[in-house]
């Protein structure tokens, strides 16, 4: 089991197999090859248990800038129009409501702002403010329990669309598999890349894969790879577990996220209908530290001790992050979430800030569930840097992709699919009118009239 092919990705997450579609689908690159560890793709943080299934567009997320949610969106819309195109039975996605609400005078002020001064209402127009009486008509539970009195005010869309993304990730591999040149190995672990005249030579247990290009998106492990290829020296990783609990009897029909704090990288607790179960509601992510790349696996416990380097940089980098006063106090509370006893308990009056009547009875620790989200931290700046990260070097590239990684996906494989071709001197070409035909171009827009014989409801409006 070894070969030589034009490209070699290593990876079968939802951004590996993103770009691999892309490739295959929209080049005409001779010969690409995909390489993943585990037995199954997207095995690992894509899995639908381990993510909190959102698609995200920048509207509801208040932790977004306006510029950074328009950076988002177009990535969404991508992959919002692959599934419009490829998934018209909804076996990988379903659309549901979502919004974003605020609980008294202050945060509905800040909304208020958000939707009309800062430019979100221009730049979404399906997003649109609705008052207690219309949130509780769309999400009864949200508004039963409050005191009439408290100001309440939400930012809402029929755009919530909630992912599975390791089978979308599949999809992705099984529409590749059908072009010629197309190889994919499972249960292939990539033990060191070597750079060669002509190229790199991936070396595994199975034998030897040479490339002339390659792309590197293996999650928390791609800084690792990047680190002993030589890149990346100012770079390091905090990884971040994100935990989840689950409320039987369906609670929401839909997304509802709270407001988030600027300077947190992490999601604010919302509540999520499941994919596959409407009847069952997800509450999360908690965020806890960890010193391991992926959720429960000891055996990367060293990985992340090779990332962090346990130099003088990187202690000084985490210590100078954790000491702000807003992060801090957000850790140490996290990490009591994960207690056996006291947990749910702790956790409880988060998830009653979406449904107040929830008790302690209702929420149960959902086992099993949750991935690692491997934040950066600049060594230089000691400090996070938001969001993805990519380091490009001399024909070969490193995708590191928290969220909101897997929702854009196909925006960042676009991207990478520009450089590859960049790589190759113009041997190949990339044909991304036809790539946005397939993705984007299938996205409805706001000025869409409904299917026909499909009345409008509040959710396809």
């Amino acid at each position: 089991m070894s070969g030589e092919y034009d490209l070699v990705i290593v990876g079968g997450g939802i951004s590996g197999a993103s770009l691999l579609y892309t490739v295959a689908k929209f080049t005409d690159v001779e010969s690409v090859a995909l390489i993943e560890k585990e037995d199954e793709i997207a095995a690992i943080n894509s899995h639908h248990t381990n993510n909190s299934q959102t698609l995200h567009f920048g509207d509801i997320e208040t932790n977004y800038t306006l510029e950074k949610a328009e950076e988002v969106k177009e990535g969404a819309e991508l992959l919002a129009g692959y599934l419009e195109n490829h998934d018209a039975d909804r076996e990988m996605h379903a659309k549901r409501s979502k919004m974003v609400l605020g609980v008294g005078d202050e945060e509905v002020s800040k909304l208020e702002s958000r939707y009309h001064e800062e430019g979100f209402g221009d730049l979404f127009p399906k997003l649109r403010p609705i008052e207690r009486d219309e949130i509780g008509e769309v999400e009864p539970k949200v508004v039963e329990g409050r005191d009439p009195d408290e100001d309440l005010l939400a930012l809402q869309t029929p755009d919530g669309y909630v992912v599975d993304y390791g089978e979308t990730a599949k999809s992705f591999v099984d529409a590749a598999e059908e072009e010629d040149g197309v190889d994919v190995f499972t249960g292939t672990k990539v033990e060191d890349i070597t750079e060669t005249t002509r190229g790199y030579t991936l070396s595994t247990e199975e034998g030897p894969f040479d490339c002339d290009v390659a792309v590197v998106a293996a999650g928390s492990h791609s800084l690792q790879i990047a680190k002993e290829m030589g890149y990346g020296d100012d770079m390091v990783l905090l990884p971040v577990a994100g935990s989840f609990f689950l409320a039987e009897s369906g609670p929401l029909n839909g997304k509802v996220y709270t407001l988030q704090m600027k300077k947190l990288p992490f999601a604010a607790v919302h509540g999520d209908a499941d994919v596959y179960d409407d009847s069952i509601t997800r509450f999360g992510p908690t965020a806890k530290l960890v010193p391991e790349l992926e959720r429960g696996r000891l055996s990367t416990v060293e990985d992340f001790l090779d990332v962090f380097g346990l130099n003088l940089p990187s202690f000084l980098s985490y210590g100078n992050i954790l000491a702000d006063r807003i992060l801090f106090p957000f850790v140490v509370r996290n990490l009591v979430y994960d207690l056996p006893a006291a947990g749910r308990r702790a956790f409880l009056p988060d998830a009653q800030k979406v449904v107040p009547t929830l008790e302690l009875d209702d929420i149960e620790r959902a086992k099993g569930y949750g991935g690692v989200r491997p934040q950066i931290v600049n060594t230089k700046k000691k400090s996070l840097d938001m969001g993805e990260a990519k380091i490009v070097g001399d024909d070969v590239i490193f995708n590191i992709t928290p969220s909101p990684g897997a929702s854009t996906c196909l925006k960042n494989a676009m991207r990478d699919t520009h450089t590859v071709m960049d790589f190759f001197d113009g041997e190949y070409e990339f044909d991304e009118e036809a790539f946005r035909e397939d993705t984007i171009d299938q996205f409805p827009r706001a000025d869409e009239p409904a299917e026909p014989g499909v009345a409008a409801t509040p959710d396809d409006e």
